[in-house]
């Protein structure tokens, strides 16, 4: 039998003599290269130099010493005749055992005092190489890249007489798969970082990129900070002001909303996104002279574009939470839309274009640090999509899947019809919570969400959250919030605060009640509960859509009490057939689908 030869070539030498000898005692041939044969032969192991079989000595200051047909063509070989053939011809020996592992490179970037020779120095080319030819033939070869397994080996070794076992083979390989990607990772970062687009600052990143930088993660202490992707350039451009990460996490995520929206519907859409989740989104439908007061746009000049529409609509679902918005256009923004957008208090926007006019305006606003994304409307993100959450990657494939009216075909109550608006409605809602935070319900009326409830561990708790959403963007819509005598000069934010304060009856006290009614040209007079229940009344024909199964029909119940007369959500709960008795009982449609469209 011939005897079995280790490759060792190591930079980290943790445990390499306890190896070394280990190998030597079970009758195994020893190669080393440079540094690591120095410190095995200096210890007493016999072991040979990888020159002795390459027949060429070390080069380039030992940037050249185990590329060579005798050490590769050793590990690569597989067990098959004509590989046997070519070693015997080239008189080359089959390597069985490659232990190494890699240049330090990140700690040495991490040194406050590496210099770009310093990092370029520490690439591993030879090492690399070792490793992934071990792995790549591992169906033979053993390669040991982490010193913490060389024991096991060892004893596998011992064990099996010289076969460790396919097992062990494929979770070495794995390991040194992992071990070079992660290397590779380090240095393509570090060298976008040094490189891609490095002579101009983020807020003139104008020209396709690949990686940007941020002013720093979710919260400012968590720095550096990147946005970047591996293959080809940005999806965006910056054209005005500097992101940050949780822009960017509003901006992809509501492009995609609005992206969907308008493919699902044929209309431009828009979304008033706050911490990754849509505070409103719609599409545009023409707003009547009432929806335009109650959005804040009664007093615009111009005619409203069907997109300028759709983010009116958006914006006003909530206006609390929409109040430092990120703003997505499923359509080149327009003068209209800009126009509603720079009276707002909002972060950025993220849009496929903008006409020289908008630009104009929204590049104004916030003292030229407005944030403004364009996007490339043909990009396709990658099928599958990566997270990692406290050093644990996970791994799935991208929500691909389409909401259109089919979804809504299976109507399990009495009631089974489904007017077109409805189901327009039903789709808004639907698509909104594909990017809502889960657990999340949503209602629609009119083409645009009116309440959303998302991130919450209950469903019911969604659906209250959401219906009482709705319960209050329909208060706004009373004459008597309609004719409220605000004083001249009060700002719009203000406004909006000061009604919400009021269609949401809470009681004022001290300084804060004389703030409220300074706003005011006099007396205003609070809303009795007979009255909020007459109204409330007055509001039906709305949609809801769930993103997971309802699991009691308190849910059903709570919805009717906020005007729901269509709903959607997915079966698979052991209460379905209560809730559909409970749909029934209202006389709701109700939907169910087959998708779940939890977002995390």
């Amino acid at each position: 039998m011939e005897q079995s030869i280790a490759l060792l070539s190591v930079y980290d030498k943790t445990g390499l003599l306890e190896l070394a000898k280990g190998l030597r005692n079970a009758g195994v041939r020893l190669l080393g290269s440079g540094g690591t044969a120095k410190k095995i032969r200096d210890a007493g192991i016999p072991i040979e130099d990888v020159s002795d079989i390459t027949k060429a000595p070390e080069m380039l200051g030992g940037r050249v010493k185990t590329l060579h047909p005798a050490v590769h063509g050793g590990i690569l070989a597989r067990n098959i005749p004509s590989d046997e053939q070519d070693l015997q011809a080239q008189s080359i020996s089959p390597i069985s055992i490659v232990v190494c592992n890699l240049y330090p490179f990140e700690a040495t970037i991490a040194k406050p005092n590496c210099t770009l020779t310093d990092a370029v120095e520490e690439v591993d080319i030879g090492g690399v190489t070792l490793l992934r030819a071990a792995a790549k033939n591992h169906a033979r070869v053993s390669i040991l890249s982490d010193p913490s397994d060389y024991q096991e080996f060892l004893d596998a070794w011992t064990k099996g007489n010289g076969d460790v076992g396919r097992s062990l083979r494929s979770k070495l390989a794995l390991k040194a798969f992992e071990m070079t990607a992660k290397y590779d990772e380090a240095i393509s970062g570090y060298f976008r970082e040094q490189y891609a687009s490095a002579e101009l600052p983020a807020e003139q990143l104008v020209a396709p990129v690949q990686r940007i930088a941020l002013r720093y993660g979710a919260n400012p202490h968590q720095k550096p900070a990147q946005a970047f992707v591996t293959e080809g350039i940005l999806p965006f451009k910056v054209l005005c002001g500097s992101p940050g990460y949780i822009n960017l996490l509003d901006a992809l995520n509501s492009y995609a909303l609005v992206k969907e929206l308008q493919e699902a519907l044929g209309l431009p859409a828009a979304a008033s996104f706050k911490h990754v989740s849509p505070a409103g989104a719609a599409v545009g439908v023409e707003l009547n002279e009432v929806e335009k007061k109650v959005y804040g746009v009664d007093d615009l000049k111009e005619a409203l574009t069907p997109l300028a529409a759709a983010y009116a609509r958006a914006r006003g679902a909530d206006r609390m939470s929409s109040f430092g918005d990120f703003v997505a256009l499923s359509a080149p923004c327009d003068l209209a839309t800009a126009k509603i957008i720079s009276r707002e208090v909002s972060d950025g926007i993220i849009a496929p274009g903008y006409s020289a006019e908008a630009l104009d305006v929204l590049s104004k606003k916030k003292g030229g640090k407005y944030c403004v994304l364009e996007i490339d409307p043909t990009y396709v993100p990658p099928e599958i999509e990566t997270k990692q959450v406290y050093g644990v990657s996970l791994r799935q494939r991208r929500n691909d899947s389409k909401v259109d009216s089919k979804l809504f075909e299976n109507i399990v109550t009495q009631n089974k019809e489904l007017p077109e608006s409805a189901v327009v409605d039903l789709i808004v809602a639907t698509l909104a919570l594909k990017y809502t935070q889960s657990n999340s319900v949503a209602y629609a009326y009119h083409g645009s969400i009116v309440g959303i409830g998302a991130g919450q561990q209950s469903r019911i708790h969604c659906t209250r959250l959401a219906g009482g959403k709705a319960d209050l963007w329909w208060l706004r819509h009373h004459p008597r919030v309609l004719a409220l005598p605000f004083k001249k000069g009060v700002k719009r934010a203000e406004k909006a605060n000061a009604i919400d304060l009021y269609v949401s009856g809470e009681v004022l006290e001290g300084g804060e009640k004389e703030h409220w009614e300074s706003l005011f040209k006099g007396i205003v007079e609070p809303f009795s509960e007979d009255e909020k229940r007459e109204w409330a009344a007055k509001l039906d024909d709305v949609s809801c859509s769930s993103d997971a199964f309802f699991p009691f029909p308190d849910n059903v119940h709570r919805a009717r009490k906020s005007g729901v007369k269509y709903l959607a959500a997915p079966s698979g709960s052991v209460m379905d057939a209560e809730c559909i008795k409970a749909a029934d009982e209202h006389d709701i449609v109700f939907a169910h689908t087959s998708l779940r469209l939890f977002h995390h």
